[in-house]
């Protein structure tokens, strides 16, 4: 079990942990929490007829990382717009997607990273400065996002665009200062794949 995930009877995974994993795990989850932000009216009574017509915004957001993870709707890099009235009416469709989706895609993950912080959080020890994390189906689809949003956020820093890129880090020197990012993204991606795995077996 240490390093990859294993279903669980009945359904659900789990993984064993060492104490350092359970901190960049949890360090990274928290970063994406700060980065998604508390949501519109965070500090507000909840008014669930006003969260519905609630409107997100219109434009792409400013951080890359934000970018690869609420990507616009109707960009296509493969195609490029035939005219300029084309790229128009492009932007005014992603605009209008985005206008009425981000809420609800930035509350998605950002209930995913929570799941992940608080399934750590709620670990007991297992000894030797480790623990089993034993998760649920439901908790299970929610790591999963949250593993995907965390590869795709340390991606967007790295910036890898495809697997060209990625091959290009396995042969970064160690004295690289990204080789830390490197090796929590290329973890992360075996820890996802083995979760993928078992829930579908």
């Amino acid at each position: 079990m240490p390093g990859h995930f294993e279903p669980l009877p009945g359904g659900g995974a789990a993984v064993a942990l060492d104490d350092v994993e359970i901190s960049i795990i949890r360090s990274l989850a928290v970063q994406l929490l700060e980065l998604i932000g508390p949501g519109p009216g965070a500090d507000a009574p909840a008014d669930p007829l006003a969260e519905l017509f609630a409107e997100g915004p219109s434009e792409p957001p400013a951080d890359p990382v934000l970018r690869r993870l609420f990507p616009d709707a109707y960009s296509d890099p493969e195609h490029a717009p035939a005219s300029p009235a084309e790229a128009e009416e492009r932007r005014a469709h992603s605009a209008e997607f985005r206008r009425y989706t981000e809420n609800d895609l930035r509350a998605g993950k950002r209930e995913g990273a929570l799941a992940v912080v608080r399934s750590l959080d709620a670990l007991a020890p297992a000894g030797e400065g480790g623990a089993v994390l034993k998760l649920t189906p439901e908790e299970s689809r929610q790591w999963l996002g949250a593993l995907n949003d965390l590869r795709l956020a340390i991606g967007a820093r790295l910036e890898i665009t495809d697997e060209d890129d990625t091959e290009l880090l396995y042969r970064l020197p160690d004295e690289d200062p990204r080789k830390p990012m490197v090796l929590a993204y290329l973890w992360l991606g075996g820890l996802q794949e083995t979760l993928v795995s078992t829930l579908m077996s």
